[in-house]
């Protein structure tokens, strides 16, 4: 009997590992589904609705959208941030696929990865030049607390972290209305809706 338990031990430890994806994998293939649709020939409103999927699979939109949020989220009731969260994530969906479907078939190769700790590992990767466009180093902040789901928290262009930047922009127009959270609603329900 406790041999078959140390075999099932071990199996179930080999189908783990099996099941869990490198965070550098993950990235490539993640950006070669990007490509894929961005290369199809289909709407720009397809590409679009493709695209939202994939980051709806691959990003933390929630870790995202409460970094985004900054120390303000303490202040919210569960009411607030389940709003909050609702229309973060439209906002970012449409703000992420609108700006990337105006790219056409971008090409990016992973190079390296760096583990920072058990939760995160960072992914350098760079978007090929083009006679169009320089090439472009993109690091790629990777949740990995759960390996068998990794998931992107940021963006890291040329040095410009997307998060940070989102976070103070949230941050200047909580600042510019005294922290009025329902300013900062208005803000995303609008760019939603446009």
């Amino acid at each position: 009997m406790k041999k078959l338990l140390i075999i099932l031990f071990l199996f179930n430890l080999s189908i783990n590992q099996v099941q869990s994806i490198e965070p550098d994998v993950f990235v490539q293939s993640t950006v070669n589904r990007a490509s894929q649709i961005l290369s199809k020939n289909v709407s720009k409103e397809e590409k679009i609705k493709e695209l939202k999927t994939v980051a709806k699979e691959t990003v933390d939109i929630k870790g995202v959208g409460f970094y985004s949020l900054g120390s303000a989220r303490n202040n919210l009731n569960d009411n607030q941030k389940k709003q909050y969260l609702n229309l973060f994530e439209d906002y970012f969906l449409k703000s992420f696929s609108s700006r990337l479907a105006e790219y056409t078939n971008p090409e990016i190769d992973v190079k390296s990865k760096k583990v920072i700790n058990e939760n995160y590992t960072i992914v350098s990767s760079i978007l090929v030049a083009t006679s169009n466009r320089p090439e472009v180093k993109i690091d790629w902040r990777v949740y990995t607390k759960n390996p068998d789901n990794p998931l992107i928290r940021d963006l890291i262009i040329e040095g410009l972290s997307l998060a940070r930047t989102q976070k103070e922009e949230f941050a200047s127009i909580l600042n510019t209305n005294d922290g009025d959270i329902n300013s900062l609603f208005k803000t995303l329900e609008k760019f939603s809706n446009n």
